[in-house]
Protein backbone atom coordinates (compact mmCIF):
# COMPACT_ATOMS: atom_id res chain seq x y z
CA UNK A 1 0.00 0.00 0.00
CA UNK A 2 1.07 3.54 -0.86
CA UNK A 3 1.37 6.24 2.22
CA UNK A 4 1.33 9.62 1.16
CA UNK A 5 2.18 12.85 3.11
CA UNK A 6 -0.51 14.65 1.93
CA UNK A 7 -3.96 15.76 3.38
CA UNK A 8 -6.96 13.36 2.17
CA UNK A 9 -9.32 16.74 2.27
CA UNK A 10 -7.26 18.00 -0.58
CA UNK A 11 -7.47 14.70 -2.99
CA UNK A 12 -10.23 15.09 -5.60
CA UNK A 13 -13.49 13.26 -5.09
CA UNK A 14 -13.02 11.10 -8.33
CA UNK A 15 -10.01 9.12 -6.65
CA UNK A 16 -11.63 5.92 -7.95
CA UNK A 17 -10.74 3.88 -4.78
CA UNK A 18 -13.98 2.84 -4.79
CA UNK A 19 -14.00 1.19 -7.99
CA UNK A 20 -10.31 0.01 -8.14
CA UNK A 21 -10.16 -3.28 -8.39
CA UNK A 22 -6.63 -3.47 -6.28
CA UNK A 23 -8.79 -2.79 -3.47
CA UNK A 24 -11.82 -5.31 -3.99
CA UNK A 25 -12.61 -8.49 -5.93
CA UNK A 26 -14.60 -9.52 -8.02
CA UNK A 27 -18.00 -9.58 -5.99
CA UNK A 28 -17.00 -5.78 -4.48
CA UNK A 29 -15.84 -6.92 -1.29
CA UNK A 30 -12.26 -5.94 0.32
CA UNK A 31 -9.45 -7.76 -0.35
CA UNK A 32 -8.09 -9.85 2.38
CA UNK A 33 -5.40 -7.91 4.30
CA UNK A 34 -2.90 -10.60 4.57
CA UNK A 35 -0.86 -9.05 7.63
CA UNK A 36 -4.13 -8.91 9.53
CA UNK A 37 -5.24 -12.15 8.58
CA UNK A 38 -1.16 -13.71 10.31
CA UNK A 39 -1.69 -11.56 12.84
CA UNK A 40 -4.78 -13.63 13.64
CA UNK A 41 -2.88 -16.96 13.01
CA UNK A 42 -0.46 -15.92 15.73
CA UNK A 43 -3.22 -15.26 18.32
CA UNK A 44 -4.73 -18.21 17.93
CA UNK A 45 -2.15 -20.30 18.65
CA UNK A 46 0.78 -18.26 20.55
CA UNK A 47 -0.22 -20.38 23.24
CA UNK A 48 0.88 -23.61 22.02
CA UNK A 49 4.15 -22.51 20.91
CA UNK A 50 7.33 -20.64 22.11
CA UNK A 51 7.75 -17.93 20.25
CA UNK A 52 5.55 -16.89 17.15
CA UNK A 53 5.32 -13.18 15.58
CA UNK A 54 4.56 -11.52 11.82
CA UNK A 55 7.98 -10.96 10.41
CA UNK A 56 9.36 -7.27 10.27
CA UNK A 57 12.34 -7.20 8.18
CA UNK A 58 10.21 -9.60 4.98
CA UNK A 59 7.58 -7.76 3.31
CA UNK A 60 4.09 -8.13 3.74
CA UNK A 61 1.62 -7.41 1.25
CA UNK A 62 -2.07 -7.58 0.47
CA UNK A 63 -1.87 -11.27 -1.14
CA UNK A 64 1.27 -12.34 1.19
CA UNK A 65 2.62 -12.25 4.46
CA UNK A 66 5.68 -14.32 6.26
CA UNK A 67 5.62 -15.33 10.22
CA UNK A 68 8.11 -16.51 12.08
CA UNK A 69 7.62 -19.16 14.49
CA UNK A 70 9.64 -21.34 17.18
CA UNK A 71 7.81 -24.58 18.45
CA UNK A 72 8.57 -26.15 21.97
CA UNK A 73 10.95 -27.93 20.47
CA UNK A 74 13.50 -25.09 19.32
CA UNK A 75 12.64 -25.50 16.19
CA UNK A 76 12.64 -22.03 14.40
CA UNK A 77 10.77 -21.79 10.96
CA UNK A 78 9.92 -19.23 9.01
CA UNK A 79 5.84 -19.71 7.16
CA UNK A 80 4.87 -18.07 4.20
CA UNK A 81 1.23 -17.40 4.22
CA UNK A 82 -1.04 -16.83 1.07
CA UNK A 83 -4.47 -17.41 0.04
CA UNK A 84 -3.51 -21.28 -1.02
CA UNK A 85 -2.52 -21.46 2.67
CA UNK A 86 0.46 -21.97 5.02
CA UNK A 87 3.93 -23.44 4.13
CA UNK A 88 6.97 -23.40 5.51
CA UNK A 89 9.55 -21.07 3.29
CA UNK A 90 12.85 -21.45 5.63
CA UNK A 91 13.95 -23.52 8.28
CA UNK A 92 14.96 -19.55 10.81
CA UNK A 93 13.45 -16.67 11.39
CA UNK A 94 13.15 -13.52 8.91
CA UNK A 95 14.45 -16.33 5.75
CA UNK A 96 12.83 -17.45 2.74
CA UNK A 97 14.42 -20.72 0.83
CA UNK A 98 13.43 -20.59 -2.86
CA UNK A 99 14.56 -24.21 -3.18
CA UNK A 100 12.63 -24.97 -0.22
CA UNK A 101 8.92 -27.43 -1.79
CA UNK A 102 7.19 -27.78 1.23
CA UNK A 103 3.28 -28.50 1.14
CA UNK A 104 0.85 -25.83 1.82
CA UNK A 105 -1.28 -26.51 4.97
CA UNK A 106 -5.29 -24.89 4.94
CA UNK A 107 -4.61 -24.22 8.73
CA UNK A 108 -2.27 -23.25 10.97
CA UNK A 109 -3.08 -26.04 12.75
CA UNK A 110 -2.27 -28.69 10.76
CA UNK A 111 0.93 -27.14 9.68
CA UNK A 112 2.34 -26.69 12.98
CA UNK A 113 0.94 -30.50 14.08
CA UNK A 114 3.16 -31.87 11.37
CA UNK A 115 6.01 -29.79 12.62
CA UNK A 116 5.35 -30.28 16.39
CA UNK A 117 4.72 -32.92 19.09
CA UNK A 118 4.67 -30.77 21.60
CA UNK A 119 2.00 -27.96 19.83
CA UNK A 120 -0.32 -31.23 19.34
CA UNK A 121 -0.16 -31.82 23.20
CA UNK A 122 -0.45 -28.57 24.45
CA UNK A 123 -3.19 -27.50 21.69
CA UNK A 124 -4.99 -31.28 22.71
CA UNK A 125 -4.99 -30.38 26.26
CA UNK A 126 -5.99 -27.31 25.84
CA UNK A 127 -9.21 -28.36 23.81
CA UNK A 128 -9.80 -30.99 26.81
CA UNK A 129 -9.94 -28.06 29.05
CA UNK A 130 -12.35 -26.04 27.39
CA UNK A 131 -14.54 -28.99 26.57
CA UNK A 132 -14.60 -30.07 30.44
CA UNK A 133 -15.69 -26.24 31.01
CA UNK A 134 -18.17 -26.55 28.84
CA UNK A 135 -19.45 -30.24 30.07
CA UNK A 136 -19.85 -28.02 33.75
CA UNK A 137 -21.56 -24.94 32.22
CA UNK A 138 -23.96 -27.30 30.71
CA UNK A 139 -24.75 -29.05 33.81
CA UNK A 140 -25.23 -26.20 36.17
Amino acid sequence: RMETDCNPMELPNNTGFEEDSAYTDFEGTEVKDMRLEAEAVVNDVLFAVRNMFVSKTLPCAEDVAYINVETRERNRYCLELTEAGLRVVAYDFDQTDDRLQTPYHETVYSLLDSLSPAYREVFGNALLQRLEALKKESQS
